[in-house]
């Protein structure tokens, strides 16, 4: 058996080999490139035994983009690789030593002698489309984020431009109200406007919901606010409303290639009450392959949904908080899931009431139902099983 560890970097790599008594073998740098990648390859053979590389284990950090290429490059050539937390490796790394050291050389060499541990075993890959879900709704949360801080934005502007408007309309990213800034972004352009243009532009934009008397009642609003007249302000106003709609129409487009992919994959988490599309995809892409967490717990790590433990001679620490040392994206989709199902399913109403009646705080037993669902999530995906609310409700009765 050989093991190599690998320390990625931007522009190139470092890697050491191990035989399987621990000695290294050979050390060596490659470019992150197609004939570094090649060169890596023709080392591992040289000391590798075996033509499919059943002997070789691989480890490395997960270092976001950086190692997405060299990942699944050796994942085409079938080797086993393993992607280590960075943060076990640095806690392991001072473990091991006092001595502030940390080279490229020293990191790749204690990669690889992390693989000798159990807990080293091979990563197995999802397949593509899972894959290409992780992309695409990382991806939408990049864009949801993008759009939440443009829309803070708004409000900051109407604060200067029109700061009474709030209180005469529901939301200030409805449709009706962005199509009214776009064409009147200032106060005293709205007290100005032509009635019958502003109901018609406000009927048009709201299906009916405001009509001549909203337009009455923003007009009268406007001639008395203290809004400052800005045209340079209105611009930028206006600028930030074509910018939220753009991201609205990109994050439209992206929900249905991940409807897409996931009507090909058709899985059984689509099942539950309250899981869509997206919620499905995310939890699904984050998860990867189910085969990697042979039991819940496994999956409530990866999450980071497991509570924190304190223990000191004779006294244990209750109520403590969450890890949260986990994928973010997959713990925020649970947690939003829990309350979702709980608004479907009368089994997690039923608990959600018997949680609260015992005095726990409102996010205390989100996170306890999310627990609750993860469970039913990894039995589901195991066994390929559709979700039966009356088998769930059994299994709560007999607890």
């Amino acid at each position: 058996m050989i093991y190599v560890g690998i320390d990625v970097a931007k522009n190139k790599h470092d890697c050491c080999i191990l035989d399987s008594e621990g000695k290294v073998v050979s050390t060596f740098t490659f470019e992150n490139s197609k004939s570094g990648f090649e060169k890596l390859i023709s080392s591992i053979t040289r000391f590798s035994k075996s033509k499919n590389y059943v002997d070789v284990k691989i480890g490395l950090e997960s270092t976001g983009c950086y190692s997405l290429n060299i990942t699944n490059y050796l994942n085409q050539k079938r080797l086993s690789v393993k992607v280590f937390n960075p943060l076990l490796v640095n806690l392991r790394r001072k473990a091991e030593s006092l001595r502030k050291t940390k080279t490229d050389k020293s990191d790749c060499r204690f990669l690889a002698s992390m693989l000798f541990s159990e807990e080293s075993e091979p990563y197995l890959q999802p397949l593509l489309p899972i894959s290409e879900l992780k992309i695409l709704t990382r991806n939408r949360s990049r864009l949801i984020h993008m759009r939440s801080k443009l829309k803070q934005g708004i409000t900051r502007l109407i604060d200067i431009l029109f700061p009474e408007l709030p209180s005469l309309v529901y939301s200030l990213h409805q449709k009706s109200t962005y199509a009214m800034l776009l064409e009147y972004p200032m106060a005293r352009a709205i007290s100005q406007a032509h009635i019958v243009k502003l109901t018609n532009l406000l009927l048009d934009n709201s299906k009916g919901k405001y009509g001549r008397e909203k337009a009455l009642q923003l007009r009268e609003l406007a001639s008395n606010s203290i809004g400052f007249d800005s045209i340079a302000t209105g611009f930028e106003l206006k600028q930030t409303i074509r910018l939220i709609q753009n991201i609205d129409e990109e994050i439209a487009m992206l929900d249905a290639e991940i409807k897409s992919i996931m009507d090909d994959i058709d899985s059984p988490i689509l099942s539950i009450p309250g899981i869509g599309y997206t919620l499905g995809a995310i939890i699904l892409s984050e998860i990867g392959d189910i085969r990697n967490f042979s039991n819940p717990a496994k999956l409530l790590k990866f999450a980071g949904l497991e509570p924190s433990v304190y223990e000191s001679g004779k006294y244990r620490a209750s109520d403590t908080p969450m890890v949260k040392r986990g994928s973010s994206y997959l713990r925020w989709a649970l947690l939003q899931a829990a309350r979702l199902i709980a608004m479907h399913n009368p089994t997690f109403r039923a608990y959600q009431t018997k949680k609260r009646a015992e005095g726990k705080h409102f996010y205390v037993v989100q996170s306890h139902m999310a627990k609750k669902l993860m469970r039913i999530i990894h039995k589901l995906l195991i066994t390929n099983t559709a979700f039966d609310s009356e088998v769930i409700a059994v299994k709560n009765v007999a607890a």
